[in-house]
Parts: structure tokens; sequence; C-alpha cells
């Protein structure tokens, strides 16, 4: 299979996947469980995430390895289990996709550089590369770092996949909009430097993921191709803003109320689109077939 960015270079919009810890619970997962571990002890299941939205129409799909670093299993005590449980990630996506890419994904450790006594950017990068070895041993075709924050934590991610691996690197950031109406992630980091600092350090493809729905996000993809003219953009959209209902938020986007925004985000500079928080296989074919209207020049 070739890789991702070549076939960006074309001018093909391609889909990305939809939430997976939803599924997981659906499957029987319970609260205060490791949901990394399921890719060893559940295999079969977490391939079937995978296969559920390969069918549904995804271009590409990621693992159960969100919070597979060291640091984060180090909570289930499982921090001596990172290579396996990594690896397990990547096959079962790898065997549930069939020929689709897989994009592992790597999300944040949970420290903090600058509150933290206790860990290093070297600390950072060696669970990094832990994990990203463990995943292209798996199968995997990309890494996806994702719902990051803060530059360092990102830049220290993808370097340590780029000097250890083959795989294509992609960096997104999670970004909320304040009392002015600018977007910026928790550690005070705007759209477009974070896409600038990404590519500058390694990363084929920026872009930004959970914390807004489809509306939100065209700002920000904006604001990133406007910073980085060249950039391939990748977007992980929540189904809409939660709302709680009885207790239990609910993520109100139907699959059509997403996949109504889908031009205006290509036009954009959206190259990527898939879904985060409250989406679904039918949000991803939503997005697919509205993705297809748009290249075939149909009006939506």
């Amino acid at each position: 299979m070739g890789n991702i960015v070549n076939a960006l270079k074309t001018g093909r919009v391609m889909v990305s996947d939809g939430a997976w810890g939803t599924f997981l619970f659906s499957k029987g997962m319970s609260a205060g469980e490791c949901p990394d571990a399921w890719s060893v002890e559940r295999f079969d299941d977490v391939a079937g995430i995978a296969r559920s939205y390969s069918e549904a129409g995804a271009d590409m799909v990621e693992t159960n390895s969100f919070g597979a670093s060291r640091f984060k299993l180090a909570h289930y005590g499982l921090e001596d289990r990172v290579s396996e449980i990594n690896e397990a990630a990547a096959r079962a996506s790898r065997k549930g996709a069939g020929d689709k890419y897989v994009i592992a994904s790597i999300g944040p450790t949970g420290k903090m550089l600058v509150m933290s006594k206790d860990v290093t950017k070297e600390d950072f990068y060696d669970a990094f590369k832990e994990q990203a070895i463990a995943l292209e041993k798996g199968g995997a075709d990309a890494v996806c770092i994702e719902t990051m924050n803060d530059i360092d934590e990102a830049v220290c991610a993808i370097r340590a996949a780029k000097e250890n691996t083959e795989l294509e690197i992609i960096s997104t950031f999670t970004f909320d909009r304040n009392s002015r109406g600018e977007f910026w992630t928790m550690m005070g980091l705007p759209p477009a430097k974070a896409a600038r600092e990404s590519l500058a350090a390694g990363a084929d493809i920026v872009g930004t993921n959970c914390g807004n729905g489809m509306e939100r996000m065209i700002e920000i993809v904006r604001e990133m191709k406007e910073a980085c003219p060249d950039a391939f953009i990748l977007v992980h959209a929540n189904a809409g803003l939660p709302e709680n209902i009885d207790g239990v938020d609910v993520f109100p986007e139907t699959p059509e109320m997403m996949a109504a925004y889908v031009p205006e985000l290509i036009g954009a500079g959206a190259n990527i689109i898939g879904g985060c928080c409250g989406t679904t296989p039918a949000h991803i074919a939503a997005i697919k077939r509205a993705v297809e209207v748009h290249s075939d020049g149909i009006a939506w």
C-alpha cells in the first residue's frame, strides 16, 4: 500500500474513523478497567471495532493504544507490558481494517514538564519511542499523536517516532475557544503555532481532534491552513458539544448534521475527516458519502 501523504498529494480527501471508547463499553468494558489491555485480553472485540469503521467507509482506522504509554499503563500496574499491548493493538486494527491504513493512536502521558520535577523530555522521548516501535511491529502504517496540549510533549513524540520508525507521523491538538473567540490548547498554544512547530519537528500531517464539533473545527483548520498553506490537515471532530442529560453526557449531532459541514471543512483546507467523541460507524458512513459527493463535484 502506498503511503498516506502520497495519496493526499493526488488531491484525494480521505475519511478516518470515529470514537472507540463507546464501542469498548458497549462490548462490556467496566469503568476503571484499562481500555488498552483489551487489545490483548479481548483481541477479537478490538479487531471488530476496527472492522466496523472499515466497513463504514473509513480509509484509515486507529488503534486501541491511546493510553498505552508506560506512564498511563502504570496506573494499572501494566507498565512492563507496553510493547505487548501496543503491538497487539496494531495487530488488532490491522486484522479488522483489512486493506485500509492503520494510524496508531498515541495520546498524552498525563505528565506536564512545566509542573513536574520527576519527568524530563528524555523520559517522554523514551516512552514514546517504546510505543512507536511496538506499534510499527504490529503493522501500523502511521502514528496519530493526538489530543495534545503541550508542544514540547508533542515534539518529543514526533521525534521519537521519526527517529526510530518508518511510520508516517500525524500530530493533532485539542483546542478550546476562549471568551474572545480565539482557539487555544489548555497550555496556551494556538492552532497556527501548533501546526508550524509540529511540521518543523518532522510531522507529515497536522490537525485537530476532540473538544469541538464540526462547525468549530472549520475555524481551526482555516487558521492552520493560513499559517501552513502546504500542510495536509486531519480533523477528528466530536459529534457536537456534549449536553448533560440526566447526568450523562450526550453528543447531539446526528450523522447527517456532521456530514452537512463536510464541504465547508474541505473548503477550509481539511484533507482527512473523521470523528472523535460521540461518533459511530453511522457518522463515518455519512461523512464518507458527503466526501464522495463533494469529490464528484455534485452540489451537496
